[in-house]
């Protein structure tokens, strides 16, 4: 049983790094809700690691999933209790902080839990009711600061969202125009698809 484990990290996806440790790779999913926690640049990490089988017919695949501490690793194995959410759903589900999470859970507020990727509102009543007055402690967690976008990663970022809007036929005046607006009302963004989709809700406003 991996309980630990810590190395370079050499590769990140949405909801998973590659870490080498000893010159072997090791995929941990991560979810949303810690992974926004790494800085941009982090090039070493440690986390405590939840491990299990996610199994077939056919074969049997071990599963890493990582976090900060120990007190993040309980809420998950908490969270997995409900029923219908196993530790692949959790991972996407947990797309938030885990403070917010919980103080949502122990405040009966369905329609924050159903937002969650993959939960729904029945689901969310189902945490409601397993988990409400058992989680209070985890909404202590300090939620860190999402980590500030460097200035070349930013002009990378508006870089690319501006290549998409010429090839849709977009001036490249207007196009810079909507990317200018759209960083101003959303300077977090991460990417270039959010800062495209926040291009597209500024436009649609507009025309409201």
């Amino acid at each position: 049983m991996i309980c630990r484990i810590s190395g370079k990290i050499i590769g990140k996806e949405e909801n998973s790094v590659l870490l080498e440790v000893n010159g072997i790779g090791y995929e941990v999913l991560l979810p949303q809700g810690i992974m926004r926690s790494l800085a941009q640049n982090e090039t070493h990490a440690e986390f405590v690691t939840y491990h299990y089988y996610q199994t077939d017919p056919s074969k049997s695949i071990p599963i890493l999933v990582g976090f900060l501490n120990e007190v993040e690793k309980e809420f998950f194995e908490k969270f997995i209790t409900v029923s219908g959410i196993g530790p692949k759903a959790a991972v996407r589900a947990i797309s938030e902080p885990i403070s917010d999470i919980a103080r949502a859970i122990d405040a009966g507020d369905v329609n924050f839990l159903k937002a969650l990727p993959g939960i729904g509102n029945q689901r969310a009543r189902e945490i409601v009711a397993k988990l409400q007055g058992k989680v209070g402690k985890f909404g202590l967690i300090r939620s860190l600061p999402q980590q500030a976008i460097k200035k070349d990663e930013k002009a990378d970022i508006e870089q690319e969202a501006l290549s998409v809007l010429l090839q849709l036929q977009y001036k490249r005046p207007e196009a810079e125009t909507m990317i200018k607006k759209a960083m101003e009302r959303n300077p977090q963004v991460k990417n270039a698809e959010e800062l495209l989709n926040e291009v597209y809700r500024q436009r649609s406003a507009q025309s409201e």
